[in-house]
């Protein structure tokens, strides 16, 4: 576990424009990616990037410091070296046993800004599904996202439907929602994406109308049957906007979707003199804040809708105490396994050594002290001693299990420091013809930010 780590940049640092910059488009994923694990020196590697975070989780070729391989991934994103410091002050990192837990978490939901949010595990599926196809999901990374996945699985029953808002889709049509009260009107969705789908749905059943709005109308038209709303090409929108009270956007791209003079068009539409509420859920923006500023149109942005879900968060970690304890059962298990397949091969070393010992005891009596005994009673006494060696051997065998489980690698290095040195060799010959050597493992969940 110890190769494998995470790197990345979330809504927590409030830098939706580094999040921007080290966005790559979805389109050129698949020829990027090689050359991305290339330039920070990772045999395998998953990229995961969505409207509030990218992330790199990788397998390394050798032991890397999470401080250098920050810097490999900020200056490999970015296409620029960072400054002193600006690459440990903007991104966070995991490793080993730490780096785990973060990805469970995630796939749970229960790291996004709206906690037990379910579509972080589709968008990690989709992410991990390219690096498969890349050649770049193998040996140390499949394992890893399939226990995420997993866990993922058991925790959906506990966190779906237990909070109003699960997403930020969701919180994007609580204020929208809210907006309308005070100005009922029509609200625009601009993008076929999960999460205008999702506020189409949602904004409709709250029985406001719905006008959607998109590249190819044909697309527009079928979401709008869904919702019972009407439908226009994003072209004619912006040329002949139509009077709405709210807009949302979140489509992909890395152009602005409308520009000032389109909002200028747009708020001029408003009968009431009051311009529509910008809602961009864009990545990068949809609708630069500068035109909405010069327009005079009032927009939040990623990062208001993500404050805006902060106030809750910790009542919903409270609901979902639940959730965490499946993720920390997770965590256990891992470990135990890790722990077994560590020094499950020096065990077995271990008991043919005490066995050998014991027969060699045995051997040397019967040759000498007990020579007259029958072969009924040379066999009996052989079976007494290896009975005896295993016992002899069950103390150390559970004191090695519990010293890699509680304190992992390091630990069971130092202990063998310790040993009879003819034994150190062989437990160690037995680990690494396992394929599990004794290098030292950092199992710190987090570097700091």
């Amino acid at each position: 576990m110890h190769r494998v780590g995470v790197v990345g940049i979330s809504w927590r640092s409030q830098r939706s424009g580094l999040i921007n910059e080290m966005t790559i488009a979805r389109d050129d994923r698949a020829e990027r990616l090689p050359r991305l694990a290339a330039e920070i020196g990772a045999r395998e590697l998953v990229y995961l990037a969505t409207c509030n975070r990218v992330e790199v989780t990788f397998a390394s070729d050798g032991d890397v410091p999470l401080g250098v391989m920050r810097r490999r991934v900020f200056g490999a994103l970015t296409g620029r070296t960072p400054a002193s410091g600006e690459a440990e002050h903007a991104l966070r990192a995991w490793q080993g046993e730490g780096a785990l837990e973060h990805l469970l978490l995630l796939a749970a939901g229960l790291d996004s800004a709206r906690i037990g949010e379910n579509e972080i595990a589709v968008q990690l599926r989709d992410a991990t599904e390219t690096s498969r196809k890349a050649g770049l999901l193998g040996a140390h990374l499949d394992p890893v996202f399939t226990e995420a996945f997993r866990v993922a699985k058991r925790v959906r029953p506990l966190t779906e439907g237990r909070v109003g808002a699960v997403s930020l889709a969701d919180v994007a049509a609580r204020l929208a929602h809210d907006h309308l009260e005070r100005r009922p009107g029509t609200v625009a969705l601009v993008g076929i994406s999960p999460m205008t789908t999702q506020c189409a749905r949602q904004l409709a059943r709250m029985g406001h109308p719905v006008l959607v709005v998109n590249r190819t109308v044909e697309k527009a038209e079928a979401l709008a049957a869904e919702v019972g709303g009407s439908a226009c090409s994003l072209e004619h929108f912006r040329q002949t906007p139509a009077v709405v009270s709210v807009l949302i956007l979140a489509a992909g791209g890395t152009d602005p979707i409308l520009r000032r003079a389109d909002l200028e068009r747009l708020a001029a539409r408003a009968s009431s003199g009051e311009a529509p509420l910008i809602i961009d859920l864009g990545v990068p923006p949809n609708v630069l804040p500068e035109d909405a500023a010069a327009a005079d149109v009032p927009r939040l942005g990623i990062e208001a809708v993500i404050e805006s879900s902060a106030d809750d968060r910790e009542r919903t970690r409270m609901e979902f105490a639940e959730a965490r304890a499946v993720v920390d059962a997770a965590l256990e298990d891992v470990r135990r396994a890790a722990a077994e397949r560590l020094v499950g091969p020096m065990i077995g070393e271990l008991r043919r050594r005490y066995r050998r010992t014991a027969l060699d005891g045995v051997q040397r009596l019967v040759d000498k002290e007990l020579s007259g005994l029958g072969d009924a009673e040379r066999e009996a006494v052989t079976r007494w001693a290896e009975t005896l060696s295993r016992r002899f051997a069950h103390l150390p065998a559970v004191g090695l299990r519990e010293l890699a489980f509680r304190a992992g690698p390091s630990a069971v290095a130092a202990f063998l420091e310790g040993a009879d040195p003819q034994l150190a060799r062989e437990l160690q010959a037995a680990a690494e013809r396992s394929g599990i050597g004794l290098e030292p493992e950092n199992d710190d969940a987090m570097e700091t930010a």
